[in-house]
């Protein structure tokens, strides 16, 4: 059977701060790769927003290259990197299974098989789009190794920092407060099991801080938070911005430690153990705990993605995780035929 073109649709920007939906033809998959025809994607609003804002450091073009990103920065660029779909043709083991890609915002696509990551069954299609996220989470916990019993304090209600917080709320004995500027994500700390607190009112003498607002104020905050000796691992990352920091009043006399943390690599603490792979498969596991739908604050149609950036970039429509559902007809032509015509 002779295999019709197959089209998809995917949200480009084309330059910053404005977006479009572009039609596109897919490959056929090869042997050992995989159609995946997209149910969610996701929205991560700090680095996502940054892109769209064209407020990538030039020096940072090759650092920032999402996995699947078609175009370079500032734009025209395809970019993003929370996708849950379903394998419509590839391996026999692999169709019909929902699976989890590091992948724009695009109706269908073709990628080799590996970079499928399958969603365990226990954990809902809309719910997985947050796996990058809380991957995230877990390799910040990997280079901040808490101990059983400590206090920690996240500054940054946001979805990296939730993330962080819910993982921290199973640590046995571990005493965790969330602490933020907008009130609202008070009910968002209830819901996944942690204190809460604005910045005046955060508890100080903690063993550990993790930061995670991507504000100057935030990261000074932070290090006022900790105990002598204490270390603030830091999560945020900052675009083209310059950070001043108080690094001359009791920084050094209070011995004070404050480390970098990114997902581009995996920690030194488990590098010689774990993949790439392994640690997204953990996180999707993780994903198994329902209190993280707290983390998911929004949701609109695929279709709607050029007119919800930029209104997401302002804070006019405020959100977590902003969910983008699709359906199927905005998809694109057919396969002509199932796997293997």
């Amino acid at each position: 059977m002779t295999r019709r073109a197959r089209t998809a649709r995917a949200f480009w920007l084309e330059a910053p701060g404005r977006g479009g939906i572009r039609e596109m033809e897919l490959p056929v998959p090869g042997p050992d790769e995989v159609l995946v025809r997209t149910l969610f994607s996701g929205v991560s609003r700090g680095t996502e927003t940054l892109v769209f804002g064209g407020r990538v450091p030039a020096n940072q073009y090759a650092a920032m290259r999402a996995p699947f990103q078609d175009g370079d920065f500032p734009g025209p660029v395809k970019y993003g990197y929370l996708n849950v779909g379903v394998v419509e043709e590839g391996p026999e083991r692999l169709v019909g299974r929902t699976v989890f890609c590091l992948y724009p915002h695009q109706t269908r696509y073709v990628v080799p098989a590996a970079a499928v990551t399958p969603v365990p069954p226990s954990v809902p299609a809309g719910r997985a789009v947050l796996a990058g996220t809380v991957e995230t989470a877990v390799n910040a916990l990997w280079d901040a190794a808490p101990l059983v019993g400590d206090r920690i304090t996240v500054v940054g209600g946001g979805m990296v920092g939730c993330s962080v917080a819910a993982l921290l709320s199973r640590f046995p004995g571990v005493r965790v407060e969330l602490v933020d500027a907008d009130p609202a994500r008070a009910g968002v700390a209830e819901a996944l099991g942690v204190g809460f607190a604005s910045p005046a009112d955060a508890a100080g003498d903690r063993d550990l801080v993790v930061h995670a607002s991507a504000t100057e104020a935030g990261l000074a905050r932070s290090l006022e938070l900790l105990r002598p000796e204490g270390t603030v691992v830091e999560l945020s990352w900052y675009g083209d911005r310059g950070v001043r920091l108080p690094l001359g009043e009791a920084f050094h006399s209070r011995r004070l430690t404050l480390r970098g943390s990114q997902v581009g690599t995996v920690s030194p603490a488990r590098a010689g153990t774990r993949t790439y792979a392994d640690r997204l498969a953990l996180a999707l596991e993780l994903l198994a705990e329902p209190a993280l739908d707290a983390l998911v604050t929004g949701e609109s149609a695929f279709a709607e993605l050029p007119d919800l950036l930029p209104r997401l970039v302002s804070g006019e429509v405020p959100a977590l995780c902003h969910r983008i559902r699709y359906d199927r007809s905005g998809i694109g032509t057919g396969t002509g035929g199932g796997r293997g015509a």
